[in-house]
């Protein structure tokens, strides 16, 4: 089988304003779980829990991906303004 090579060049990745992104899936996660709590017992009863406790847990992985991205960015900032903690400025890093 022939190795596949791509027809022209990949886009460059999106940039924007990632943690508030991030932050208001958080809270549309979160809103969902408050919005589904007055009707655990309809949930319960058709064996459905799953969908309430899958909210609770994209409003957890969002507190974690709130993390992330702020920390993604720090480190992005820092890099550009050349206070690399690794040592260096990043074209010292290519070398």
């Amino acid at each position: 089988m022939a190795k596949w090579t791509p027809r022209h060049e990949a886009p460059e990745p999106l940039e924007g304003p990632i943690v508030a992104t991030i932050t208001g899936g958080t809270i549309l996660w979160f809103v969902m779980f408050l919005a589904q709590l007055p009707f655990y017992g309809w949930f319960e009863d058709r064996d459905l829990t799953w969908w309430v406790w899958t909210c609770l847990a994209g409003a957890g992985l969002g507190l974690i991906g709130i993390w992330y991205v702020r920390s993604r960015d720090a480190a992005i900032k820092r890099a550009q303004a050349g206070d690399d903690p690794a040592g260096g400025t990043p074209a010292s890093n290519n070398s």
